[in-house]
């Protein structure tokens, strides 16, 4: 079976129309960037041990994510405001001035017990929080060492406090402990 046949079958067994019989929306549209996109990796010929690398670096490249690590160096960042940098390699990745400590955006994100995900912040405990009341997505990087980007899923405790209108929290600070063995801890 050819890439085209098989993305075919998989995308009507995701529930689109054949491509055929798409109206000229978004949903025909997908249907062919990705044939299009399967056409030319079929015709590269990939064996079995290249195509995964291949996919793994057009899937990184395509995210415009880095195939190597940061390295913080001047000639990474843009100035996109006054005294907010913005790291050229990878856009989730900012400093608020020139020589201050970069943080990822997206190293954590919120679960709640229903499996909702979100990024936003919680409430910590009192006798974990110490000054911080809160923790958020954004976690400044450990620059010793080379960055990789990596999300955290932390589990939080979805409370109405009122109508309309929920709040937060970590009950299991010892999700923290992974978290900070490879985040800097960003205070909001």
């Amino acid at each position: 079976m050819s890439y085209i046949e098989h993305a075919k079958r998989e995308f009507t067994a995701l529930g689109y129309k054949p491509i055929e019989e798409c109206e000229d929306d978004p949903n025909k549209w997908i249907q062919e960037n990705i044939l299009e996109l399967l056409e030319v990796f079929s015709k590269q010929g990939h064996s079995g041990s290249s195509a995964p690398y291949c996919i793994n670096l057009f899937k990184k490249l395509a995210s415009f994510e880095p195939l190597a690590p940061l390295t913080f160096k001047d000639d990474e960042w843009n100035e996109i405001d006054t005294n907010v940098y913005q790291n050229n390699r990878m856009s989730s990745v900012f400093k608020d001035d020139k020589n201050g400590k970069p943080y990822y955006l997206y190293a954590i994100v919120m679960e709640t017990q229903t499996g909702d995900r979100w990024n936003g912040t919680a409430k910590l405990p009192d006798k974990y929080s110490g000054s911080n009341k809160t923790i958020g997505c954004a976690q400044y990087i450990d620059t010793s060492k080379p960055f990789e980007p990596k999300t955290f899923v932390l589990k939080v405790k979805e409370v109405e406090v009122a109508k309309d209108d929920w709040e937060f929290y970590v009950d299991d600070v010892s999700q923290l402990t992974e978290i900070f063995n490879y985040y800097k801890k960003k205070d909001i």
